[in-house]
């Protein structure tokens, strides 16, 4: 269960992160981020104050969900084939 308002998910396989918001008792989700600025800027355009701080600070507000903070791209498999 997430208790941070703002919740960057764990890295899609094919890279990236949902970002969800919740507001009000509702959970919106934002967008898929491929880095830092998309985070920023899906919080700025819901109206979220100071994205920047938020994202690039150690907010309590911004819960980062299985994967480093700040990593968007998948790791690869053992058994991928190049």
């Amino acid at each position: 269960m997430h208790h941070a308002p703002i919740v960057v998910h764990r890295i899609a396989p094919a890279g990236g992160r949902r970002v969800s918001l919740r507001a009000e008792g509702q959970d919106s989700v934002l967008g898929l981020a491929r880095s830092d600025a998309d985070v920023i800027e899906f919080l700025r355009r819901a109206g979220v104050p100071d994205p920047d701080d938020l994202v690039l600070g150690d907010s309590p507000l911004i819960e980062w969900v299985t994967d480093d903070p700040h990593a968007y791209e998948a790791e690869p498999s053992d058994t991928d084939i190049p």
